[in-house]
C-alpha cells in the first residue's frame, strides 16, 4: 500500500509505422525516478490485452480537471472535423526526467514527504517540450496520464503549464490498472470513444490495454540534443484529421 504523502515544491532559476528508506519511497512515488525505464516495465506478464483476474483498478475516479476548464483556441480541425481529438501524454521519461542527483541551479525541485522521509527530486524538461506542448495544444485536447503519485506529479505538471491553459485533465496512479507489478493505462477512463484518443508514452506496456491507440517515443534521460518531440509534430498534425486514429496507429510495426 502506498503511504500517504504531503508535498512542497520550489522552483529555481518517432514512432516507426508500416519500502521505508527515502530512495525506495521515492521510487514508489515516481515510476521513472532515477532510472532509464519506467516501473511499468517491471518483470511479469507484459502482454496484457484484457482485464484478467490479476488486473485491479486501484481506484475509479475522474481525472482532475484544471481550473478554468477548457482548451485554448487554435486552428482546430478545419471544416467538418468536429471536436478536437484527445492527445494523452505520459510524464516521466516522455516529457521530463527526475532524479535525486542535481542542483538548485539546474533542475526544478519537488519535495515529497513519505512516512516522515523527505524525498527530493530534481526535474528536467525534455528538449523542446515547451514548444511541443504549445503546438499540440492548438490541435488537440491535452490530458496528462501518469503512473506517478499525484503528490509528486501535480507540482511538475503545474511547472510545465504555468498558465494553466495547456492541460484539460490530469490522471495519476490511482486511475491505472495494477497488473503483475505494473501500472497499465486504460484510455476508456478518459473517453469511451477510442477513435479520438491517442497516448504518447515511452513505455509500450502502458498502452497494452489499448495498443491501437499508442504512440511510442524513446525514453529521455539527459540527451541535450534530443529532438524526438520535434520529430513527432508533422505526424501529430496529420493524425488529427483522421476519422479514427486507430486506422493509422494500428499500422505501427515496432
Amino acid at each position: 500500500m502506498v503511504p500517504s504523502a504531503s508535498m512542497s515544491a520550489v522552483a529555481p532559476s518517432r514512432p516507426s509505422f508500416s519500502s521505508s528508506s527515502p530512495s525506495s519511497a521515492a521510487a514508489a512515488i515516481a515510476p521513472g525516478y532515477g532510472t532509464d525505464s519506467m516501473a511499468e516495465d517491471a518483470s511479469g506478464d507484459n502482454s496484457a490485452t484484457g482485464r484478467g483476474n490479476k488486473s485491479v483498478r486501484l481506484r475509479q475516479r475522474m481525472g482532475r480537471p484544471m481550473s478554468g476548464l477548457g482548451v485554448p483556441g487554435g486552428h482546430g480541425h478545419g471544416a467538418g472535423m468536429g471536436r478536437k481529438k484527445t492527445l494523452v501524454l505520459d510524464l516521466d521519461e516522455t516529457l521530463i526526467h527526475s532524479t535525486s542527483r542535481g542542483s538548485r541551479s539546474q533542475g526544478y525541485m519537488v519535495e515529497v514527504l513519505v512516512d516522515r522521509h523527505a524525498c527530493l527530486y530534481y526535474v528536467y524538461k525534455r528538449p523542446h517540450v515547451d514548444y511541443f506542448l504549445k503546438k499540440v495544444s492548438e490541435w488537440y485536447k491535452l490530458v496528462i496520464f501518469t503512473a506517478s503519485m499525484a503528490e509528486y506529479a501535480d507540482p511538475v505538471i503545474d511547472w510545465l503549464d504555468q498558465s494553466r491553459t495547456l492541460f484539460d485533465r490530469r490522471y495519476f496512479r490511482q486511475a491505472c490498472f495494477f497488473r503483475n507489478g505494473s501500472y497499465l493505462k486504460d484510455l476508456t477512463v478518459i473517453d469511451p470513444d477510442l477513435s479520438s484518443v491517442c497516448l504518447l508514452d515511452n513505455s509500450p506496456l502502458s498502452y497494452s490495454l489499448n495498443k491501437e491507440n499508442g504512440i511510442p517515443i524513446d525514453s529521455w534521460i539527459d540527451n541535450p540534443n534530443d529532438e524526438a518531440l520535434l520529430d513527432l509534430l508533422p505526424f501529430l498534425d496529420a493524425l488529427r484529421f483522421t476519422e479514427d486514429v486507430r486506422s493509422v496507429l494500428s499500422l505501427r510495426t515496432v
